[in-house]
């Protein structure tokens, strides 16, 4: 019996395609036997998903839906606010939209703490004025450019993972909205902070960074690894 099990572990289940040099990247995901046989007894995982949606995902190109009044304070979006604060920390990530957890709602939450701030270079945290601030959660959020001045920084994506790219955004821009429980929120945001509210906004439009981006600076962060 035990012969039979180390046997079925492996065992790898692996879609029709045709193979490495197919450019829609078909054939290149192997799934292991139990993991087979988990999805067809649980069936497929339920949003707010633990990890974010990746790209390909239709849920990250649709509009998202405003909530209605009746739905604030109540357990789902509880819930939702719960999922995107405990995603955000364990990216780590600066920012999370509903979308990227498989909730089509105009919802985001983002954070930037200290020690993140701290693992930037001095020259970046500069001339992007990238300074902490405390978890802040939107719903509903109402975008208004304050300054109109378009800056370039890198950006990256959790629902891109592994990649970066350098795009155009906002100096200054301030966001309102509601919290999960429907209390008031206003925020003028600049420089990082406002870069980030941005790219999260864009995720409930349905849009990515590499919509947005300057083309010939996309790249594999891991490039150099890859080629070891």
């Amino acid at each position: 019996m035990a012969a039979a099990l180390r046997l079925l572990e492996r065992v790898r289940y692996r879609p029709p395609g045709r193979g490495c040099g197919d450019a829609a990247g078909w054939g290149q995901r192997e799934r292991s036997y139990w993991r087979a046989l988990r999805r067809r007894v649980l069936g497929p995982p339920v949003p707010p998903f633990a990890s974010p949606c990746q790209v390909g995902a239709p849920v990250l190109r649709a509009t998202a839906a405003t909530v209605g009044p009746e739905r604030l304070g109540g357990p789902e979006l509880r819930e939702l606010a719960a999922a995107l604060a405990a995603g955000l920390r364990r990216g780590p990530c600066l920012g999370l939209s509903a979308p990227q957890l498989g909730v089509p709602l105009r919802v985001f939450a983002t954070e930037l703490t200290p020690a993140r701030c701290e693992q930037y270079p001095p020259p970046l945290r500069r001339a992007h004025r990238i300074e902490p601030f405390q978890l802040r959660l939107l719903v509903n959020p109402v975008l208004r450019v304050l300054d109109s001045r378009l800056v370039t920084g890198p950006e990256g994506c959790a629902s891109l993972h592994g990649f970066s790219a350098y795009v155009p955004r906002h100096w200054a821009v301030h966001v309102s909205g509601v919290d999960e429980c429907g209390k008031p929120v206003s925020w003028e945001a600049t420089g990082w902070a406002a870069r980030i509210v941005q790219h999260e906004i864009d995720h409930l439009d349905g849009i990515l960074y590499i919509d947005r981006m300057d083309p010939r600076t996309f790249t594999n962060v891991s490039w150099m690894e890859l080629m070891d």
